[in-house]
């Protein structure tokens, strides 16, 4: 793999989560662009610098020996990866401070550097949350790839914090930058809610949860055939997002005990609320993590996966197939994984190579409801 070079480092970057043989690397034109543009107007020790939405850790790994950073994310895997580049390269894993993006950020900052996420509503939340918390002379700049760079965006920037002026493109990265100015403070349009009808509950979902408007016709299809007569079984929603899942679940099953776990604090977020909203008290363990991966083998008896089918930009189904796996070492021998997935994504078959039996529980004309036994 390359190393990413800048004036600040060369460092030896990894993702988040490792695969063997791995195709993509773990920075793009669009850090090196914008590392290249600090470089140029200089950071001491005591410069406050908060980056939001750092993928793999390689702009906080690069300028934490040159100021103070602090770095704040919605990811699991991006603080996983962070901590894990930061000792790679010499450094102590915690030498920057992370704050989950459902948590305040704190401040006043100098600069603040931007990856435009894939979710705009989550960084219409983080600009939201930046109002207030930049100190007298702060520079905020944007970056990303000029594909996944919409002018919605600057849109949003100039919006919350002030003016914005684009780059030229270098490598096919561009940066924005944006002038702070003084502004009325506005409300966050976020949490959003919606009803579901069946079972009728209101879910409260912060700015990353996935389909955070409507229920996703995936999950839609999936409530009707959730396992029943669970009794005092284990269950986890994996990739739980807002955790409609675990809950229309749990509601049919009052014995059953629940883990749900997303690798997005907003989720997490959201479904601890949502949770709370419908079930009350009732005994739940709610986490960030890297899917089941932190699971003790033979701990489950019942797995509820709507998998995704991407990280960041890259689509494919390498997160799935590794979900998949994650359940298999949790389950109980004879333990279920129920899942739906688009038809085309021939789920059946990757199963098949693990699980001891596969069965279609349902079937639509987009998705296939799938139970795989261990």
């Amino acid at each position: 793999m390359p190393l990413l070079t800048s004036p600040f480092a060369q460092l030896d970057l990894i993702r988040q989560p490792e695969q063997s043989d791995e195709p993509l690397q773990a920075f793009d034109a669009a850090d090196e662009y914008l590392l290249n543009h600090i470089a140029e107007h200089g950071l001491s020790l005591e410069t406050r610098v908060l980056i939001l939405n750092d993928s793999f850790g390689a702009l906080a790994t690069s300028l934490a020996p040159h100021a103070a950073v602090v770095s704040s994310t919605d990811s699991f895997l991006s603080v996983q990866a962070l901590e894990k580049n930061l000792v790679r390269n010499g450094q102590a894993y915690d030498a920057v401070p992370v704050i989950p993006a459902s948590a305040s950020l704190g401040g006043p900052f100098d600069w603040v550097l931007i990856r435009v996420p894939k979710t705009l509503a989550l960084l219409e939340e983080q600009l939201i949350r930046l109002q207030g918390r930049l100190a007298a002379g702060a520079r905020v700049v944007a970056a990303g790839m000029i594909k996944h760079l919409p002018r919605s965006a600057g849109e949003l920037m100039e919006e919350y914090i002030g003016p914005v002026q684009a780059s030229l493109a270098v490598k096919k990265a561009r940066l924005l930058f944006c002038t702070p100015e003084r502004k009325s403070l506005q409300a966050s349009p976020y949490p959003t809610r919606y009803t579901v009808d069946e079972p009728k509950i209101e879910l409260v979902n912060h700015a990353n949860v996935f389909c955070r408007d409507g229920l996703d016709i995936g999950t839609r299809a999936f409530l009707p055939y959730l396992p029943k007569n669970l009794g005092a079984a284990r269950v986890a929603d994996l990739g739980c997002g807002n955790g409609i899942l675990a809950i229309a679940s749990a509601l049919e099953n009052p014995d059953a005990l629940y883990t749900l776990v997303d690798e997005s604090f907003m989720a997490v977020q959201s479904a601890q609320e949502n949770w709370q909203l419908a079930l009350g008290d009732r005994q739940v363990e709610i986490r960030a993590g890297d899917g089941l991966a932190g699971q003790e083998p033979d701990s489950l008896d019942v797995v509820l996966c709507n998998p995704p089918f991407h990280q960041l930009q890259v689509v494919g189904d390498f997160l799935a197939w590794r979900m998949f796996q994650q359940a298999r070492s949790a389950l109980v021998t004879g333990g279920a994984l129920y899942i739906v997935g688009n038809r085309h994504l021939g789920y059946h078959s990757k199963l098949a190579r693990l699980f001891r039996g596969v069965e279609q529980v349902a079937a639509t004309p987009k998705f296939v409801i799938l139970k795989a036994r261990k």
